[in-house]
């Protein structure tokens, strides 16, 4: 699986209630359109383990099952051409791509 994780701020100005309206409406029903898509999550960033105030406010996750989906997906010139115009709403952002190499359940580790 291949996951983009996106780390944010909103800029000073923004009206967060309106950001979260067109995140968790729009935005994320443009996310789940991209092609091969299989999940996209969307969260609040609240703390940290040493308790210091959080460097980002905001984390979306969208993944992918494999590179070529990713590659196909992400890379599309109309999901950029979006994804230039969406970025527009954000601040500070990091995009991270990983590679999934294992994954578990805590079911799967009490059995």
């Amino acid at each position: 699986m291949i996951r983009l994780t996106v780390l944010y701020n909103l800029p000073p100005e923004t009206d967060e209630e309106e950001f979260l309206a067109w995140r968790l409406g729009e935005h994320q029903e443009s996310n789940m359109s991209m092609p091969g898509v299989i999940a996209s999550s969307f969260y609040r960033i609240y703390g940290t383990w040493t308790g210091d105030p959080p460097p980002y406010r905001f984390m979306t996750t969208v993944d992918w099952p494999d590179r070529e989906s990713f590659g196909r997906g992400f890379f599309d010139p109309h999901v950029q051409a979006k994804l230039r115009d969406d970025v527009q709403r954000i601040r500070d952002a990091v995009f991270l791509i990983s590679e999934e190499l294992a994954s578990g359940s805590v079911s799967e580790s009490r059995e």
